[in-house]
């Protein structure tokens, strides 16, 4: 009888993901992560246009929220910045924690000119949300260190489940 070494074991299972009848669903949910990161991906660069071309609309926007219409330019090159580094697929998570500061950044910014709620408040939460849910879904590591659900039922905290 043999005896397998760690190292061996580790070259014969199979890799996450492609385990009988999850190939697919391993698939459609790096496409819908695809999907939801690039509906961001292209309001942030929308977004960061019209501040970096200063753009009518957006120097209204700004001296609406009470800034003057001179950091537009800086703040579209801090989007740019901030998007190059999320869509760069090794630098993904800095660049979504970059994100979630800049948004949070603008949902303060409408709660202190008291903008309505759901339209203007959680906006900047809606697009972080697209951010990271796109980014987990499409990134085994990341749902490797924040898992959607438990993993064994040993975790699940319920007596009698078995191990």
């Amino acid at each position: 009888m043999t005896t397998a070494t760690h190292t061996e074991l580790q070259h014969t299972a199979p890799a996450p993901g492609l385990l009988p009848g999850t190939q697919s669903s391993s698939k459609k949910a790096l496409w819908t992560g695809r999907v939801l990161s690039g509906i961001a991906v292209l309001f942030l660069l929308f977004d960061a246009t019209g501040k970096l071309l200063q753009i009518p609309e957006a120097q209204q926007g700004t001296v609406e929220l009470g800034y003057p219409v001179s950091v537009l330019f800086g703040l579209g090159i801090v989007q740019l910045v901030c998007l190059a580094v999320y869509l760069i697929p090794r630098l993904s998570v800095l660049g979504a924690i970059l994100w979630t500061g800049y948004l949070g950044g603008a949902v303060a910014t409408h709660v202190r000119v008291g903008n309505p709620l759901f339209s203007h408040m959680l906006f900047p939460v809606y697009v972080a949300t697209l951010l990271w849910l796109g980014l987990w879904l499409r990134d085994a590591r990341l749902r490797a260190v924040l898992p959607g659900r438990a993993t064994s039922p040993k975790s699940s905290g319920r007596p009698g489940a078995e191990p």
